[in-house]
């Protein structure tokens, strides 16, 4: 038996499916936005790559093992920390 498929479900194989077109604008950096070209907006926040020689990211791996969380939440937790030090000491200047 051979299946036939209506018109309608012809019809509706032939539209566009813009669902990942939709999302992956929604994601795309604004093209009016200031950036430094380091890295792609996500939300409020942006992307930065972050080298690290092999020893360091073997530290880095064990210590968040240690504290059990990722090497990158542990990153992140350290630039945050820095970046608020860093301010204060601006402030105190």
């Amino acid at each position: 038996m051979r299946h036939r498929t209506s018109q309608r479900e012809q019809e509706q194989e032939q539209l566009p499916d813009n669902e990942l077109e939709d999302y992956l604008a929604a994601l795309a950096p604004d093209s009016d936005t200031d950036t430094t070209g380091s890295g792609r907006r996500f939300g409020g926040a942006e992307v930065h790559q972050l080298r690290l020689p092999l020893m360091a990211n073997e530290q880095l791996r064990e210590i968040a093992a240690y504290r059990n969380t990722s090497p990158m939440a542990l990153a992140q937790e350290w630039v945050m920390q820095r970046l608020e030090w860093e301010a204060q000491q601006l402030k105190q200047s």
